[in-house]
């Protein structure tokens, strides 16, 4: 309880401080060596401390504020450094921050923006105090970053075209050749190069061979029938 009122002002609930505080006290019991020399009590301090900390941190925002040991320093210790520069009759500007807490300039500008700024709902009304009536939300409001449906609508044009043309070249193809574009380019569970080799008494080498001739064919034919259209085709069945 003594250390939870050291940080009420910082949390929403002593209750919540004194509930993390107790499960630091839990850690600290677990990995308690009597053998070391020191006492319970001053061993458990550091894991209650250290627990209430990391609740306040986690909570002090629903966006997290402390996501790296240079940010969790800025949080807990920059208005520290600030009200102590403060009171010595300096101004508490960055540059003087950032020389006393031995951090970059940039980090703390970027934990004084993150503290200064509140949090806005995506729920809440565009209107906001205008009072005009509008009742979406901001989360209406967001832009649709998806295909329009005239790109959407081209896209499976595409998709379609590249499939008929993939199946056109499988027509033509025999033996071997149709073997590897049904088992192995087409298939969802393609059998393996050695499988291919026993199939037709060749070594998994020459299947390999094979394999890569019939891809490069392929290409060249998807280039000749789709023309410039190829490279956004794949991209699109990809």
């Amino acid at each position: 309880m003594k250390i939870a009122h050291e940080y009420k002002r910082a949390a929403q609930s002593l209750l919540d401080l004194v509930q993390e505080g107790n499960l630091g006290l839990v850690q600290a019991l677990r990995k308690y060596d009597p053998d070391r020399g020191v006492r319970l009590s001053s061993y458990a301090v550091f894991w209650v401390r250290a627990y209430m900390l990391r609740f306040i941190l986690n909570n002090w925002h629903l966006v997290k504020l402390g996501t790296t040991p240079a940010q969790r320093k800025l949080f807990f210790n920059l208005r520290k450094e600030q009200a102590r520069l403060e009171a010595e009759g300096y101004r508490a500007t960055t540059e003087r921050l950032a020389a006393a807490l031995e951090l970059p300039e940039s980090e703390v500008a970027e934990m004084q923006l993150r503290l200064s700024q509140g949090e806005t709902s995506l729920d809440q009304p565009v209107s906001g105090a205008r009072g005009d009536g509008d009742e979406r939300t901001r989360m209406e409001m967001l832009p649709d970053l998806g295909e329009l449906p005239d790109e959407q609508a081209a896209a499976a044009e595409l998709r379609d075209k590249l499939s008929r043309t993939i199946a056109a070249f499988g027509d033509g193809l025999d033996g071997r050749e149709k073997t590897i574009f049904l088992e192995r380019l087409m298939s969802e569970e393609p059998r393996t190069l050695q499988e291919i080799g026993k199939m037709y008494a060749i070594s998994r080498e020459r299947a390999r061979q094979v394999e890569k001739q019939l891809v490069k064919k392929l290409k060249n034919y998807l280039r000749r029938e789709l023309g410039e259209m190829v490279e956004v085709a794949l991209e699109h069945a990809a």
